[in-house]
């Protein structure tokens, strides 16, 4: 997927008003997202990304991986996720799950599908539910208010 179709997507699915929002939320997205994976799986994911996406990716899973965390990724859950998403987007937490969700939605269009199941393999359960694959048993609109239209 081209850097533009994703970007148009992440703005349609988070309904956000401009394409530097989306630009801002997928860059947030996608660094807190390396944060949290071994290091080594964000390089395969930012491997299957645009490039300045890509670059985003490993220049946080790089960080990531010379601190105390080493290659495994830190561990945190979604409320220090959200937090460090609203932190590097400019908006609150709950926008921020809003936004994570509709990147998390098209990073699963644009991974290979087994690259996401290793993915939301290493996430904990709340992050993972975020993703489609992890949503993919519940009702979505009742039980995650941050996906709801709005």
């Amino acid at each position: 997927m081209r850097h533009d179709e994703m970007i148009g997507k992440v703005q349609e699915l988070a309904h956000l008003p401009d394409r530097g929002s989306a630009e801002r939320a997928a860059h947030a997205v996608v660094s807190t997202l390396s944060e949290r994976l071994p290091s080594g799986l964000a390089r395969h994911v930012a491997a299957q990304l645009p490039p300045d996406m890509a670059t985003a990716m490993r220049e946080a899973a790089d960080a990531s991986a010379t601190s105390n965390a080493g290659a495994a990724g830190e561990r945190f859950g979604l409320t220090v996720f959200a937090g460090r998403i609203a932190d590097r987007a400019g908006t609150d937490e709950d926008t921020a799950l809003r936004e994570a969700a509709a990147v998390m939605e098209v990073l699963d269009a644009a991974l290979a599908p087994e690259l996401t199941e290793r993915m939301a393999g290493a996430l904990p359960a709340d992050i993972r539910d975020l993703l489609p694959v992890g949503r993919a048993t519940e009702d979505a609109e009742s039980t995650r208010p941050w996906i709801q239209e709005g």
